[in-house]
């Protein structure tokens, strides 16, 4: 797992990215990379106490922006697998393994976590959100996933390499789909559970909230007529 590294997206997540940091560690992933998002808060100096790489923007640029600043991290360190993990505590680090495993068979080069392949419960509102994200990706890149929308993905050194990230904010998750079909990289959906919260279901949290969803629609719109 030495060249596993585990990219953290992080901004004001002072209260949890440790937790996040010690439960990865004790399921045996050491090379953690955090980017601070211009976080108002102590996210940055908690995150290297608890052992964590720690890189950071000096502004928020977005979710998509901080991936790609870790994933360039890890590329330079030689990676051989890159994993995007939550910093909130909603992804189980237990679940890594089974991300990981078809990349290390070489049967794919990118897997993709989806919470709809479990029978999980999920909040009404999310739930009809993600329907319309996934409806939104058939229409507009003809790929048919369970869940389009998820940030728990595992990628192989040269998947990597092939994707760059250009949405610096939550548009990104759907750029990256489209990359992985238009560069022909070779993926799977893998079930994988979403622990959700009351501070994790705040409208808006993340770019997740109804007015985010619409924005990201409306550039996806745009983007397809080439404006």
């Amino acid at each position: 797992m030495e060249k596993t590294y585990i990219v953290i997206a992080a901004y004001n997540e002072e209260n949890n990215i440790t937790k996040v940091i010690c439960s990865l560690k004790k399921e045996g992933y050491h090379n953690i990379i955090v980017v601070d998002d211009g976080s108002k808060d102590q996210t940055s100096k908690v995150a290297k106490s608890a052992g964590a790489i720690t890189l950071k923007h000096i502004i928020n640029r977005g979710q998509g922006a901080a991936l790609q600043t870790g994933m360039s991290y890890a590329l330079l360190n030689n990676a051989d697998y890159i994993v995007h993990f939550d910093a909130d505590g909603q992804h189980n680090p237990k679940e890594i393994k089974y991300m990981l495993d078809p990349i290390i068979k070489k049967e794919v080069d990118a897997t993709l976590g989806s919470r709809f392949l479990k029978k999980q419960k999920i909040p009404f509102f999310r739930k009809l959100m993600l329907k319309g994200g996934i409806l939104a990706i058939l229409i507009f890149y003809r790929i048919k996933l369970s869940d389009a929308h998820n940030g728990f993905r595992a990628l192989s050194n040269s998947a990597a390499k092939k994707i760059v990230i250009k949405s610096d904010r939550m548009e990104h998750a759907s750029e990256i789909v489209e990359q992985i079909n238009s560069k022909k990289i070779k993926y799977k959906e893998i079930p994988v559970t979403i622990k959700y919260t009351k501070e994790t279901l705040k409208n808006g949290r993340k770019g997740q909230g109804s007015f985010d969803s619409i924005k990201i629609l409306s550039k996806m719109v745009l983007k397809k007529v080439g404006v």
